[in-house]
């Protein structure tokens, strides 16, 4: 196993985004550059120090890397956001140099806009989206506001939750929706879910979180979640669906699952416990009970993990700070087994809980560079890194 530090490495962490406003771009499992590299999308928010209210809105814009100023790009405002994944802003794949879809809020309702970055036309359609398939023409979505309750800096606080109080409610869930038509419909209800593999304990709160679809779009995985007995905690499930919400396979039950990203159309690497190894990054097998552990001697915390574009060969992750509260930022060979530790960036204590600015580490489309957000510099910002000369297969 090799590790480089900081100082060793070969090139540097660069700013695409500066003060006086802050800015980031949520999530890992998204690329924020268009498929021409021109663009990189983000958000703008005037504070960084507290959570957010109803009444705060961002601004979601790009900026251009070809310009020499890199001044921020603003596209539309939205109030339908939290720190840790932004307002779900991505590149669409039907046209992925133009068209980019975030969640909004209009009429009392969360929505999501699909807009043309050059021309300013929008769509409208009637749900948030939480997970866009790879072809761009389906979604899945969820009640973010019961996620802003339950998971506080992952859901929405534009709007009440009219569920609050439910425990497991038989009319809320997974929605399915055509980007296209913009038709929806409800596919997985969380009742449904909690009667699957069912424990006393689901009679507490539960929600669903955190979703994403495989590489051919033919099934999506998402977590289930309830609070433990003592309100604060939770025990989580790992479920795959196909896009209607047949065939539900339940992958992961021993109570912990974190972050997790598709290999392939088949395999899931997850942070998550096992009650007879522990907690590991592990390679599950979609409606197989087969599982891998992967870098047993490599990896000993969580991070938000996802495979190099293209060849699925090399695994970016982050860690969360360290004792002298710093991040790393990790690049793993799962062929040789190597790991390269390519920087290390602090994170001021007090931006911690809701407000904590993790790296939250995503590949370019060709994979030689790695985008984050990043407060190493004391503003909330985002950073590029040259990674090509860490992958064997990539080096000129």
């Amino acid at each position: 196993m090799q590790r480089f530090s900081a100082e060793e490495q070969l090139s540097p962490a660069v700013a695409v985004t500066r003060g006086p406003k802050f800015h980031w771009f949520g999530y890992y499992d998204k690329c924020p550059w268009s498929a021409d590299g021109r663009y990189m999308l983000a958000m703008e928010v005037d504070f960084m120090d507290r959570p957010p209210t109803g009444s705060d809105s961002i601004r979601v814009g790009m900026v251009d890397l070809q310009a020499g100023d890199r001044e921020f790009i603003p596209l539309d405002e939205t109030h339908a956001w939290c720190w840790q994944q932004g307002t779900m802003l991505q590149w669409l794949a039907t046209d992925p140099n133009r068209l980019v879809i975030y969640n909004s809020v209009q009429d009392g309702e969360y929505c999501s806009i699909i807009r043309d970055v050059h021309s300013g036309e929008t769509r409208v359609l009637p749900r948030p989206v939480y997970a866009v398939s790879p072809d761009g023409t389906q979604a899945v979505s969820l009640n973010f506001s019961r996620v802003a309750r339950t998971r506080p800096g992952y859901g929405y606080y534009a709007l009440p939750d009219p569920t609050e109080g439910v425990m497991h409610p038989d009319d809320d869930g997974v929605w399915w929706i055509d980007l296209q038509t913009g038709e929806t419909k409800l596919i997985l209800t969380i009742d449904q879910i909690t009667q699957v593999a069912y424990r006393r304990s689901m009679e507490n709160e539960n929600w669903f979180n955190h979703m994403q679809f495989c590489t051919d779009g033919r099934r999506f995985l998402f977590l289930h979640r309830w609070k433990r007995a003592d309100g604060v905690r939770h025990f989580t499930q790992l479920f795959t669906a196909n896009p209607d919400g047949s065939d539900l396979y339940l992958v992961a039950d021993d109570d912990m699952i974190s972050h997790f990203d598709w290999l392939d159309e088949r395999h899931i690497i997850a942070w998550a416990t096992h009650r007879h190894i522990g907690n590991r990054y592990f390679l599950y097998r979609d409606q197989t009970p087969w599982l891998q552990v992967v870098g047993d001697d490599v990896f000993t915390s969580d991070g938000h993990m996802s495979y190099s574009p293209g060849d699925r060969r090399y695994l970016l992750t982050d860690t969360y700070p360290d004792a002298q509260m710093k991040r790393s930022l990790i690049i793993y060979d799962t062929q040789t087994g190597r790991r390269a530790d390519i920087g290390r960036f602090l994170s001021p204590r007090r931006y911690s809980g809701e407000i904590r600015c993790d790296l939250h580490p995503r590949w370019n489309r060709d994979g030689t560079q790695v985008c984050f957000d990043s407060i190493h510099e004391g503003q909330r910002q985002m950073y590029v890194i040259d990674v090509a000369q860490y992958l064997e297969d990539r080096v000129p």
